[in-house]
């Protein structure tokens, strides 16, 4: 049976949270809020979970999930190379809205769909998510609605459409953003943008020190 957790207050926040790792811990889907919209999520490494959140979404593994960490930390063992750009994105804006698509580590047993390779990784602004994060570690994590319909900025639209495919819903009231991550890739040669969604392409050039134009894919 699926429950919504108020994290209001530091009491109904720490039951959520507890309640939130059992589900991830025992293969079960919870929705989180982020910065930026409400997310479905399961523990990264249990493949059975990931496949059953793209089945919640109706969506297939042609649109990898991506992966939120709860530390910088976290997110240099799931790359195949720390490089220096990535370095300098992250210093600049995480925790923050912004994905960043990198090489993975050969050696990492999951599946999150057809990633040729890369794995696209975050960590949010929003402390309920961090808390989650730490407790879990990295979490395959997708907004929490259902392919094609509009992503949820609190937990109770997030319930509208996932029902009972979700175990633990944790109510953050509004997400602060409202809007989607922007996501640069940096698995390629030239830094390319994605999705300009949080962050402008100006603020990501001007860290990496290349034209928007040319991360925009423009010039």
């Amino acid at each position: 049976m699926s429950r919504i957790h108020s994290c209001a207050d530091e009491a109904s926040r720490a039951e959520g949270i507890r309640a939130a790792v059992e589900a991830a811990g025992s293969g079960r889907l919870v929705v989180l809020p982020t910065d930026t919209l409400y997310g479905i999520g399961c523990n990264a490494f249990d493949n059975a979970a990931v496949a059953s959140l793209l089945a919640a979404k109706h969506r297939g593994p042609d649109m990898p999930v991506p992966v939120l960490v709860g530390s910088w930390d976290t997110a240099k063992g799931l790359v195949r190379e720390f490089t220096p750009q990535a370095g300098a994105l992250i210093e600049a804006f995480w925790p923050g809205g912004l994905s960043i698509v990198v090489p993975q580590a050969p050696s990492l047993p999951w599946n999150l769909g057809d990633t040729r390779g890369t794995v696209m990784l975050r960590m949010p602004l929003h402390p309920v998510a961090i808390e989650l994060l730490r407790e879990v570690g990295p979490m395959a994590v997708s907004s929490a609605n259902i392919s094609g319909h509009q992503p949820p900025t609190t937990a109770i639209a997030a319930k509208q459409q996932l029902g009972t495919s979700v175990a633990v819903y944790l109510d953050g009231g509004q997400t602060p953003v409202g809007e989607p991550s922007s996501i640069i890739d940096l698995s390629g040669p030239v830094p390319h943008l994605l999705r300009e969604g949080a962050i402008s392409a100006e603020r990501i050039g001007e860290v990496l020190k290349v034209a928007p134009e040319v991360i925009r894919g423009t010039k």
